[in-house]
């Protein structure tokens, strides 16, 4: 062979092994990198059972709407088995805890010092709750399902009582108690009292489900209604939704008749909205409009009767037959939602979240792990609704939101009861709780500085999302008299 020739074909040959030898190096590195994408998603797919349900973990499992973000302003041991939450002015989270649970049902250890009514603030503005304050402990709170923060007042609501506890001094510590009503049905039960919030006529808006069954108040006497009757079951039938000066005076029962309403919610002009449960496997969840006085049909309204019983007329399916939506005089159902274990309502009117969600019902259901948005559209003489998911415990069903609030800035907290089940007099766990924020993506909290000095600064703080705030304003305004009229027109 020519000398040239045997050149030409040596470097074609080493041309050749170094591109072989390339495509090898290439081929060895895809196959690494796939592989480290194959571990890495292992490594998050198998998690322990245990390791899931860490605190570090708590946003794997959660899925948020497109738009939003979900971040965690605090976990245990900060706080553990929260029920309720209410957001104040200056930003801080109340939260009610319950490890005194059900224990004569559940068995589960108690704290004999009771339970804590706490206040987590962000002290840094890192965005991330990091002091736990104890407003209150005593051996007399045991699973409270109720905080309203109302200035210097705070009332918690626990069958038999509601408490309104006054911090006097400003060190963030409960100096008395009172007694604004007792006597309510539902002792360490589900549907006995629950929450109360602010409403846009000054007054006090507030629910009991259907074992509170009577309100006295702190006289021990059996309060009246609007009409100068006793509220009790001689006039009313099951869970009520009421209203009342914020003294406790001139309680009126707005609506009648509902299974375990949990929370009712007012909008800017007065409307009320809440949820119901069904009785527990009939995937009859309601959202309901309460109509001023309404009757809203868990039991016979004439008779008391339960809904299995046979009547004419007899709805053709269990969820609408749970409600004698067929009987006369009962107000229809804005939404059944299927399945669940429905808690804390709020009316979002901020525009801090999405188009979609302004002006619309938003509702924690801790039954199928979700909290979610009901946009309301008007359909003849009523209303009817869809659904939104905002927030899902998709791969983790110890995800429980027991509550929701809106905070000054016009974000979402959410209270996470964290449990493998959803209460029911049951507890699996008693040392997790988890507070969420839900907000635009890059949206940090902030507390937005109000003016409640001058009328033009009170009018824009009344248009706040939060209702502490509202509250605030409400009041300076009411303190102005006719001097804040032009700013109000």
């Amino acid at each position: 062979m020519p000398a040239k020739m045997r050149a030409d074909l040596c470097f074609i040959c080493q041309k050749t092994h170094t591109i072989l030898f390339c495509a090898v190096l290439l081929f060895i590195a895809s196959c690494h990198t796939a592989s480290d994408k194959a571990a890495t998603v292992k490594k998050s797919d198998t998690l322990t059972e245990a390791q899931k349900h860490l605190a570090v973990n708590a946003l794997k499992g959660l899925q948020v709407a497109e738009g939003l973000e979900v971040e965690t302003m605090a976990t245990e041991p900060m706080l553990k088995n929260p029920t309720n939450l209410d957001v104040d002015e200056r930003g801080r989270v109340w939260v009610t805890e319950a490890y005194n649970y059900r224990p004569a049902i559940n068995g589960n250890p108690t704290n004999p010092a009771g339970d804590r009514i706490i206040i987590l603030e962000d002290s840094n503005g890192d965005g991330r709750f990091d002091t736990t304050k104890v407003f209150y402990q005593g051996p007399e709170v045991n699973a409270p399902l109720g905080v309203c923060v109302l200035g210097n007042e705070v009332l918690i609501s626990q069958s038999p009582y509601v408490w309104a506890f006054y911090d006097d001094n400003g060190d963030d510590k409960a100096d008395r108690k009172e007694i604004l009503f007792q006597g309510i049905g539902g002792i360490q039960h589900d549907h006995g009292m629950h929450s109360f919030n602010f409403g846009p006529d000054g007054k006090l808006y507030f629910t009991f489900g259907n074992e509170g069954k009577t309100l006295r108040d702190k006289n021990n006497k059996v309060v009246r209604d609007q009409d100068g009757d006793e509220i009790g079951p001689k006039k009313y039938r099951q869970g009520m939704v009421f209203r009342c000066n914020p003294d406790g005076s001139k309680v009126e029962c707005l609506g009648n008749n509902f299974r375990n309403n949990y929370e009712v919610a007012v909008d800017s002009y007065g409307i009320m909205w809440q949820s119901d449960n069904d009785d527990d496997g009939n995937r009859g969840v309601r959202i309901n409009y309460v109509m001023d006085y309404g009757n809203y049909g868990y039991t016979d309204e004439m008779t008391g009767a339960s809904w299995r019983a046979q009547r004419t007329n007899m709805e053709d399916s269990i969820p609408f037959r749970h409600w004698h939506l067929n009987d006369p005089g009962v107000v229809p159902n804005l939404l059944q939602t299927g399945a669940g274990s429905p808690t804390g309502m709020v009316i979002y009117e901020g525009s801090l979240l999405p188009a979609r969600f302004q002006n619309q019902i938003i509702h924690a259901d801790p039954g199928p792990n979700v909290v979610r948005s009901y946009p309301v559209h008007k359909n003849k003489a009523g209303y009817s609704a869809s659904i939104i998911n905002i927030l899902k415990g998709e791969n983790d069903q110890w995800f429980r939101p027991a509550d929701i609030c809106i905070a000054p800035d016009g974000s979402l907290i959410v209270a996470d009861w964290y449990d493998p089940g959803v209460g029911g007099h049951q507890a699996g766990d008693q040392q997790k709780g988890r507070i969420y924020r839900v907000a635009p993506s890059g949206s940090k909290y902030s507390v937005p500085k109000q003016d409640y000095s001058s009328a033009a600064g009170a009018v824009a703080a009344l248009q706040n999302p939060n209702l502490a705030v509202r509250r605030h304003a409400f009041l300076a305004l009411k303190a102005m008299g006719q001097q804040a009229i032009p700013d109000l027109e």
